[in-house]
């Protein structure tokens, strides 16, 4: 296995947090590639075992959130993603890119609409892990906490549907508290591979323990819950050694 795993970083006009995303993988031990989506190309994503959607807002959000990216992509890209996946590959969508991911169909059906507040959102929220066997999340706190930073992050799916993917394991994270009136307080998403996750909190934006509001808040390391979470998936690819023996 590859030291550094190869990582793909799809850029779209406003999306705004790729340089921190790709800091944050470079930081766990992944090499990524940032990449527009006018010129990333079939052969970029097969050279890839971890394809990445970061958050902001592609296209202004203008028509909804992810719907514009989600038709340039399946132009430019087919059933590329599909086939990627299928052939082992991993995929993280991280708030703008959650809401990609769920336009594209490839994680369980459902939508990212509007806050239930009617308004943006840019806080810090407590988050409880419901799939810690999923590889981003195997090194993470069962509680934790990220901040998030959006106006269309209130998940809904049809009648029936949230309580169905909670009860199949499809579920990985949820609110502590009702946040934004998401389905049973859903913050997370996986596919029934589990390749596939899609969150709307941004953990790229906790890598260090310095980048928590707390000043006195300690997990015994010098990292950040986002580091863990991206640490994680590093293990998952590499055979890497957990956190804390990486620490020691």
């Amino acid at each position: 296995m590859l030291d550094q795993p190869p990582a793909l970083l799809i850029k779209f006009p406003g999306t705004n947090c790729d340089a921190e995303t790709s800091r944050a993988l470079e930081i766990a031990g992944f090499a990524p590639k940032v990449v527009p989506i006018s010129t990333v190309t079939k052969d970029d994503l097969k050279a890839a075992r971890l394809l990445v959607m970061s958050g902001g807002f592609s296209y202004g959000d203008y028509v909804m959130a992810g719907r514009i990216a989600q038709l340039v992509t399946e132009r430019r890209l087919g059933h590329s993603i599909e086939s990627f996946i299928s052939n082992g590959g991993y995929v993280l969508g991280i708030c703008n890119g959650f809401q990609i991911l769920t336009k594209i169909g490839v994680l369980p059906e459902g939508s990212l609409i509007d806050n239930a507040s009617g308004r943006f959102q840019c806080r810090w929220v407590k988050l409880k892990v419901t799939a810690p066997n999923n590889p981003f999340l195997s090194e993470v706190a069962p509680d934790l906490e990220l901040p998030i930073a959006h106006a269309e992050g209130r998940f809904v799916a049809p009648e029936g549907k949230a309580e169905e993917y909670l009860a199949k394991g499809l579920v990985t994270l949820q609110y502590a508290d009702d946040v934004n009136g998401s389905s049973l307080r859903i913050a997370g998403l996986q596919d029934p591979t589990g390749r596939v996750f899609g969150l709307m909190p941004h953990p790229e934006r906790f890598l260090f323990r310095s980048h928590h509001y707390d000043p006195d808040w300690s997990n015994g390391t010098n990292y950040g819950e986002g580091y863990s979470f991206f640490r994680g998936i590093w293990r998952e690819l590499t055979g890497g050694r957990r956190l804390i023996a990486a620490n020691a």
